[in-house]
């Protein structure tokens, strides 16, 4: 998938647990680990915002496009 999920990654700069964040923001555990796996086929804006309040950081901080568009797409 040419998006790739950043937030284990700011998970782990700023100390947070993921249970910490999952309960914080109302969402499974379970449901958390298949976001930080880049294993979802997308993502609510309003948990998207949630996680960004709860971290203090942006959209960009945690998703990433690393695809290439090849001509004619």
């Amino acid at each position: 998938m040419p998006i790739k999920v950043n937030l284990a990654v700011v998970l782990a700069q700023r100390g947070v647990k993921s249970k910490d964040l999952a309960q914080a923001i109302g969402i499974t555990e379970a449901n958390l680990s298949l976001l930080k796996q880049g294993k979802v086929k997308g993502i609510r804006f309003e948990t998207l915002e949630a996680i960004c309040q709860y971290l203090q950081c942006q959209p960009g901080d945690l998703l990433a496009f690393e695809g290439s568009r090849e001509a004619g797409e």
